[in-house]
């Protein structure tokens, strides 16, 4: 099976030799193996883990934290159209955890405001915190 990752500029990561793909779908967790049913589904910020052998014949499995937004299955291949990919090594665990108690802040601000609410700002907080908590669940995963 072979997958793809890619943005709207971009191939974010790239292989010919995967053995399965898992990743939070908006409703559960999906788990995808050679020869799966066809499926478009739409994904949430959260984790990929990505098990495939490399070109030197050793299989390994990454995870990433993404951004996402569409998995698509189709014969044998996958692909993922995603806004953010960022490895283990590419998370700052500092900055991840104060955008979560920003993102947090802005959001109890704008959820308790006695005013009309800035429904585009709290989703921008809203954002921010889905893509801080999955850089911290992928750092947890790494321990």
């Amino acid at each position: 099976m072979k997958i793809e990752i890619l943005s709207f500029t971009w191939n974010l990561f790239k292989s010919e030799t995967v053995e399965s793909v898992t990743a939070m779908t908006k409703v559960w967790e999906v788990t995808i193996l050679d020869n799966h049913t066809p499926l478009v589904t739409v994904l949430k910020p959260s984790v990929i883990s990505v098990v495939y052998t490399t070109d030197s014949g050793e299989r390994k499995e990454e995870d990433f934290a993404i951004w996402g937004w569409v998995l698509e299955v189709s014969n044998s291949s996958v692909k993922v159209l995603i806004d953010m990919l960022i490895s283990v090594d590419d998370v700052d665990l500092d900055k991840a955890e104060k955008a979560k108690k920003e993102a947090m802040a802005m959001m109890d601000k704008y959820k308790d405001a006695k005013d009309k609410v800035d429904m585009e700002k709290f989703i921008e907080a809203e954002d921010m915190l889905l893509k801080s908590v999955a850089q911290l669940k992928l750092w947890e995963l790494d321990k």
